[in-house]
């Protein structure tokens, strides 16, 4: 049965989505951290476009089944007394916290996962395959991504009984955080480290988004910083400097990544046939690829 909160989640997750979007980018505007090195028009249409394209995929999927969204597997399973925490008499505010702790774990497992499977880290290179980072860097994902990211929600939030409530807390939080993560910012120094003993901070993820591979397999926490310490995945800072660290992927250095049907197709490329797309880099995309970053 459908409830006004239901009702109202993909509204109310979407209004706070777009103010954080324009929050985050008025923000790195004023203050930005690097010198970006790409299009941003052509970046932006790309990465808006792919966030886009899952939305619409994402209400697509909801007219032939049950909506795929963690929130709605949450009612199923408080409707029918599933889960550990449908189960248990302990404090609402106990539980909300154990959810929002758990969750963000599952998130880091995923995001190790698609680091470490192959078949994962076709899909989740395009992300990574962004030349620059900034708050529109948070929803540059595979639409296939978004999809299996949800599927591993809904295998989490059954089994826990976790309450709508709570799912649809986890979720705001963790799409501010990642968009605020990945977002251009120049924080001050003291700021950051003092933020980043709780949760990531731009300074912290961008490490994760460098072209070496020791680099960009660290730092995979997208809201609590505690996991990567917990789990010795912690990298505090990129060998070149923020400044003049190489972000992306080495193979694709190029102004490939900023066109919306590479990207999407870039999973089902094969090996040979990327090497030779990687290498067709433009005239101006060279020159502002050899840039010193002040």
């Amino acid at each position: 049965m459908e409830t006004p909160f239901a009702f109202n989640d993909s509204l109310v997750r979407f209004s706070i989505f777009a103010s954080l979007l324009v929050l985050f980018a008025l923000l790195e505007l004023a203050w930005p951290r690097r010198q970006l090195i790409v299009s941003k028009g052509r970046r932006w249409r790309t990465n808006v476009g792919m966030g886009a394209l899952t939305g619409l995929l994402m209400r697509f999927i909801a007219t032939l089944a049950v909506p795929l969204t963690a929130v709605a597997a949450a009612f199923y399973a408080q409707q029918n007394q599933l889960g550990l925490l449908n189960n248990v008499d302990w404090p609402q505010w106990l539980k909300i916290l154990i959810v929002l702790a758990i969750l963000d774990l599952a998130i880091w497992a995923q995001h190790l996962a698609s680091h470490k499977i192959p078949v994962l880290w076709r899909i989740h290179r395009v992300h990574h395959a962004d030349r620059d980072i900034d708050v529109t860097t948070a929803i540059r994902f595979h639409p296939i991504e978004i999809v299996l990211s949800m599927l591993w929600k809904i295998a989490v939030v059954v089994p826990l009984g976790a309450s709508p409530f709570a799912v649809f807390l986890f979720e705001a939080i963790l799409n501010g955080c990642a968009m605020f993560n990945h977002s251009n910012i120049n924080l001050p120094r003291p700021l950051d480290r003092v933020l980043r003993l709780f949760i990531v901070t731009p300074d912290m993820h961008r490490v994760h988004h460098s072209v070496f591979r020791p680099e960009h397999d660290s730092n995979y926490g997208f809201n609590l910083s505690i996991w990567d310490r917990i789990f010795r995945t912690y990298t505090a800072q990129p060998k070149d400097g923020h400044l003049g660290m190489r972000i992306g992927l080495d193979s694709f250095q190029t102004a490939a990544p900023t066109q919306l049907g590479w990207s999407l197709w870039l999973p089902f490329k094969r090996e040979a046939s990327m090497d030779d797309e990687a290498q067709r880099e433009p005239p101006e995309y060279a020159a502002r690829s050899t840039e010193t970053l002040r």
